[in-house]
């Protein structure tokens, strides 16, 4: 059974990132960033990040917008340049784990194509090879939008060299997600609780706040070599 104190938490939570994402996506309206695609990775990102989220975008994101002088930027510290570039590939993440988990939850279908059934027992596993085909679509579009208008590469150039970019990166995050989400729903929802952990829950959500964060903690490192080797553009 799930305890109320964790139901009430799971909605603060989930109220506090909405609340979050609300606050950036008013401001990157008022203050467009000078790369187009962060005006939607700071409040996607918002939603699982919160209020460190927010903090870094009003201590550095706002020195990456159209108004600010190109000398404002270069005071960003080295570390959130990697942290910037990690949130970049996690709203991806963020955005096609939503889309493919409500997807699944409204056309168990889909599942069964993707293996539920037949190779896998249990849903949940055919659901993450879903949710990476859609998080690998978005992070590559993401990347796309970033590294062509920067590098000025043709359509078929910039497809290789976002997919070079994203792959690692996205690939890392979601391991993070997947250990977490693992970990929720097999031993804390299933073994400690004996309850499921189901799609349409505030506890589910919350527990993918979580897994995004953990997510970010195993891409981190990656991106953090990616934008050393040059693979990845600074943000």
């Amino acid at each position: 059974m799930i305890p109320s104190w964790l139901h009430d938490l799971s909605i603060a939570f989930l109220v506090l990132g909405a609340a979050c994402a609300l606050v950036l996506a008013i401001d990157v309206i008022r203050h467009p960033q000078r790369m187009a695609i962060m005006d939607v990775v700071w409040p996607v990102t918002a939603l699982f990040g919160t209020g460190a989220t927010a903090w870094m975008y009003f201590r550095y994101g706002r020195l990456a917008t159209k108004e600010a002088a190109d000398r404002e930027h270069e005071k960003v510290p080295f570390p959130i340049m990697v942290a910037k570039g990690a949130s970049h590939c996690g709203s991806g993440c963020c955005i096609g784990d939503i889309c493919a988990e409500w997807l699944a939850f409204f056309v168990p279908a889909v599942a069964v194509w993707f293996g539920w059934q037949k190779i896998f027992a249990d849903k949940v596993f055919a659901v993450w090879i879903l949710d990476f085909v859609f998080a690998f679509l978005l992070g590559v579009a993401f990347q796309y939008f970033t590294i062509v208008p920067m590098r000025h590469l043709g359509k078929l150039e910039g497809i290789w060299q976002a997919v070079k970019a994203d792959a690692l990166s996205l690939t890392a995050w979601q391991i993070g997600m997947y250990g977490f989400m693992a970990v929720a729903k097999f031993w804390l929802f299933g073994a400690l609780l004996g309850a499921a952990l189901e799609v349409n829950s505030p506890e589910f959500w919350f527990m993918m706040q979580i897994a995004m964060l953990c997510g970010f903690a195993t891409s981190y490192p990656v991106n953090w070599w990616l934008l050393k080797a040059g693979i990845k553009e600074k943000m």
